[in-house]
């Protein structure tokens, strides 16, 4: 339904996480018949999970330690593991730097080249260790990069950036765009792409031949592409979009792509409610930021927010919740949602009687930005419970 903005100018209404809420159904289920599996691309994992591409989040060692709990890390290949031989001195220097110096100062550490000989060094750690190993590049570096990525054996390779699309435009004749479709066809590997926020953008990403898309331009924690640029579509309908969009995919070409909410997420029920859009699995970083093996000491940044010219990003502080098990699969020793996320994913869907994530994908939903508020007058005054949001 569109609104009327002005003369001239109407526009959709959108929704986020927190406008939504998903409604019970007249069935119920045991937790333990609930099956949150993914499957992507014949590799299947206990956990419909893929770690942010982001320094704060994502080491060889997080990388490893989330790849035994079921689920998928992805490591920024033009990130501090692949700039500095040993990083940590880096990663504790981001750590201690005052607000006002942040950005300032990590614009000059990221000034230091990548190393090639790097790239395929730390996805042969996470090989080593017998998990899926999963690394992102950018559009622009990408084609330069394949080779040392497909030599290094890794199992999923992501092309993101702020925006992804399928047909980029350039009139200056030393940038020849990178052509998606055909390098994804002439790579060995599969390929996810994103991130994109419009079901004509997810459209068109899907029929490059990507295995899977990230949906979400703007809603990390740590993001502020919003602000800077003033474009990003609230999640719950960027999501529900993008599935659209994979629907008539799936009718055109018989292929599935998967639709992977990325950003936005701070708790079990927002993970549920991805799902319950569309999503097929969520792409988290803030969250695992706050783990106490992350490497960015309870900080968190995006990948735009070391830019030389135009900085997309903040260094915000998570905070030290607790190990990753606990933050993906508990025990929660809190109750605000922020641990045991997968725990609440399942109980979400067995209280809405819903036993696979493809079930779940049609749980009725409604707007209800109340849902937030309703009777929580204690726990907000408090700041306990949902309160602390």
């Amino acid at each position: 339904m569109e609104v009327e903005i002005g003369i001239g100018k109407s526009g959709r209404r959108a929704y986020g996480f927190d406008d939504i809420a998903i409604v019970p159904s007249r069935r119920t289920r045991d937790p333990e018949d609930v099956d949150i599996t993914w499957e992507l691309d014949g590799q299947r994992f206990d956990l419909p999970l893929m770690a942010s591409a982001m320094d704060g989040v994502v080491s060889p060692a997080t990388a490893i330690e989330i790849g035994n709990i079921g689920g998928l890390a992805c490591l920024n290949l033009e990130g501090l593991w692949t700039r500095y031989v040993d990083p940590e001195p880096v990663f504790e220097e981001i750590a201690n730097l005052a607000p006002e110096k942040a950005t300032r100062r990590m614009q000059e550490l990221y000034q230091e080249p990548v190393k090639p000989e790097l790239i395929g060094q730390r996805i042969q750690e996470i090989n080593d260790a017998g998990v899926r190993s999963c690394a992102s590049l950018t559009p622009q570096r990408v084609e330069e990069w394949a080779p040392l990525v497909l030599a290094a054996e890794l199992d999923v390779l992501v092309i993101q950036g702020t925006v992804v699309s399928a047909e980029h435009v350039s009139k200056h004749p030393d940038r020849q765009p990178l052509n998606l479709k055909k390098f994804i066809r002439e790579i060995d590997i599969p390929v996810i792409v994103g991130g994109c926020a419009s079901y004509s953008t997810a459209l068109h990403l899907m029929r490059t031949g990507a295995v899977g898309i990230l949906v979400g331009v703007g809603p990390g924690h740590a993001c502020t592409s919003r602000a800077v640029l003033g474009i990003g579509v609230p999640q719950a309908t960027a999501i529900a979009d993008a599935a659209g969009a994979r629907i008539r995919h799936l009718d055109e070409t018989g292929v599935y792509v998967h639709v992977i909410a990325d950003g936005g997420m701070r708790t079990g029920g927002d993970v549920a409610k991805a799902i319950a859009c569309g999503a097929d699995s969520v792409m988290i970083g803030s969250p695992l930021a706050g783990a106490y093996e992350a490497p960015g000491r309870g900080h968190h940044w995006g990948m735009a927010t070391f830019h030389p010219t135009l900085p997309r990003g903040a260094r915000v502080y998570a905070g030290k919740k607790g190990t990753l098990r606990e933050i993906l699969v508990g025990p929660a020793h809190e109750n605000d949602g922020t641990l045991n996320l997968f725990g609440g994913l399942r109980t979400s869907m067995a209280t809405t009687g819903h036993e696979t994530l493809k079930e779940f994908q049609k749980a009725e939903v409604m707007v209800a930005p109340s849902l937030q508020t309703e009777g929580k007058i204690l726990q907000r005054s408090q700041g306990v419970g949902m309160g602390n949001k």
